[in-house]
């Protein structure tokens, strides 16, 4: 029930695009550009391509992160994100992180997903193909993301957990807590770099989880 409230309530932030013809990506765009492309086949038309545009830099009013949609390279709607744009056959759906996208998924009528084609030009496309070409590296580069998120969780935790445990009527009952660990400033610095850094890493893979990634944000 909750679903389907979210996604109509989705479908209604849809605006109608202004027919404006897509912009080539450029390689500056590289940190703040995500672009993905679907080909569907459309019946008496042919085959149709929609190629989904997202500039993290480029926010409404609120600092929400605008959807755009472009069909055979013109913009066809908009819509803040999360977006959900119906198209022939199913749903795609998309999803903003801080660091990039989280998703960016075709939901057919019958309930199957897959992820859009990332442009080859974009980081996503880039990151893709290093996947392809260097597999074992690819994983292992994902593994460190890993590592480090979850070195990040652990100090937000204490950060948490510390001036909570220090409050005086839980503080009598458990006694004077530390913290389990004191990192020097440069190291803490550090720590927060890699942590923004796996999150961009995981965010060029698509990956997102509600925990680890929170770290990087």
């Amino acid at each position: 029930m909750f679903q389907q409230w979210r996604r109509r309530r989705a479908v209604k932030r849809i605006e109608p695009g202004d027919g404006s013809a897509l912009r080539r990506f450029r390689w500056w765009q590289l940190l703040g550009r995500s672009m993905f492309h679907l080909d569907r086949p459309v019946p008496v038309e042919g085959p149709v391509r929609y190629t989904v545009d997202v500039r993290q830099w480029k926010t409404d009013e609120n600092g929400t992160v605008m959807v755009h949609l472009y069909r055979d390279g013109l913009q066809h709607a908009v819509a803040r994100a999360p977006a959900l744009f119906p198209v022939e056959g199913g749903t795609i759906e998309v999803a903003a992180s801080s660091f990039g996208l989280k998703r960016c998924h075709v939901v057919a009528d019958d309930g199957t997903e897959h992820q859009l084609t990332p442009d080859p030009r974009s980081a996503e496309g880039r990151r893709a193909r290093f996947e392809e070409r260097r597999p074992v590296l690819s994983r292992v580069v994902g593994a460190v993301s890993i590592v480090a998120l979850l070195v990040g969780v652990a100090l937000l935790l204490q950060e948490i957990a510390v001036p909570i445990l220090r409050i005086p009527p839980i503080a009598e009952r458990i006694g004077t807590v530390e913290p389990l660990f004191r990192l020097p400033l440069w190291l803490t610095i550090s720590l927060a770099l890699a942590a923004a850094l796996a999150s961009t890493e995981r965010a060029l893979r698509l990956r997102y989880h509600w925990l680890l990634d929170a770290a990087g944000n």
